[in-house]
């Protein structure tokens, strides 16, 4: 992969095309950043709170996963305007949100993570959020760090993982009902201190993640067998996206945090957008929040 655009994100996440650009947010910095190739600085969006997933909607707002609650902004320019939506884990005070997607029915799909890194059970949630029938808990393992949430080409398949476990999980998924069942493994990541982070789903069903402490992108065939590797120059890869207008470049966001001074000093370039141009595999649109009342 070559460096797209330099920067010092502390923690990049939640990649996504849209609108002829990159998005991301730096959920440490509690911010939703987005740029287009030639810009000289990244459009941001500061927010009162970090941003753990965000999903754009049909009406051309945003859906913000803040740590503890989701809202919906109209963005102007660096400015969001917020309308709060529902708290999350409100009675829980270890958690946060972290990773997120939406499904194929247009309902926001997400997961909670524990942030207390001495113990890190598993206490975090995977929930469905609509306009239609508000947030609903899916009847998934709790996780200590939910992530990898990604959907199968026709919406029946949901694959994600608690990051710690190695394993990338998929599971039979309903949403209109928000009922899960049959859950199996997908992947298993193998490598020492390398750990499965954020999953997107190309056209030919393919699951690419991003493994966190490895930087690498691995792409998986539908039945879960390792096709390729492909190297990311920084060690914390943490989610890739499919994106320009044949929707063939792979971009992966990558973190600082994490690494010690040394490590730092080493990798300057950690924290940065890195591309790749694919000529033989291509992603999907991804599809917008259903936000009608």
């Amino acid at each position: 992969m070559e460096l797209a655009f330099a920067q010092e994100t502390a923690l990049g996440e939640c990649a996504q095309w849209h609108a002829g650009r990159w998005w991301w947010t730096d959920i440490e910095g509690s911010v939703l950043q987005s740029w287009a190739t030639g810009e000289a600085q990244a459009q941001t969006v500061k927010l009162p709170a970090r941003l753990g997933a965000f999903a754009h909607t049909r009406s051309g707002r945003v859906l913000l996963g803040l740590a503890k609650r989701l809202a919906i902004a109209d963005l102007d320019g660096s400015t969001a305007h917020l309308q709060a939506l529902v708290p999350v884990d409100a009675a829980e005070a270890r958690t946060r949100i972290n990773d997120g997607r939406t499904d194929r029915r247009g309902f926001f799909v997400f997961g909670t993570m524990n942030e207390v890194a001495e113990e890190r059970r598993a206490i975090g949630s995977f929930y469905q959020y609509s306009m239609q029938h508000g947030l609903r808990r899916l009847a998934l393992p709790a996780v200590a760090i939910a992530n990898s949430t990604c959907f199968s080409l026709d919406g029946g398949t949901m694959y994600f993982c608690d990051t710690l476990s190695r394993v990338i999980q998929q599971c039979d998924y309903d949403a209109e009902t928000a009922q899960v069942a049959n859950i199996r493994p997908f992947a298993v990541v193998d490598v020492r201190d390398v750990w499965p982070d954020g999953s997107v789903i190309d056209a030919g069903g393919c699951l690419w993640n991003a493994q966190w402490g490895g930087g690498r992108v691995v792409q998986y065939a539908p039945d879960g067998r390792e096709m390729r590797v492909i190297r990311v120059p920084v060690k914390n890869s943490s989610c890739p996206a499919f994106g320009g207008d044949d929707l063939r470049t792979l971009m992966v966001t990558t973190a600082r945090t994490g690494l010690g001074r040394e490590e730092l000093a080493a990798s300057p370039l950690a924290g940065s957008i890195f591309t790749l141009a694919l000529s033989d595999a291509r992603g999907v649109p991804s599809v917008l929040f259903d936000d009608a009342p």
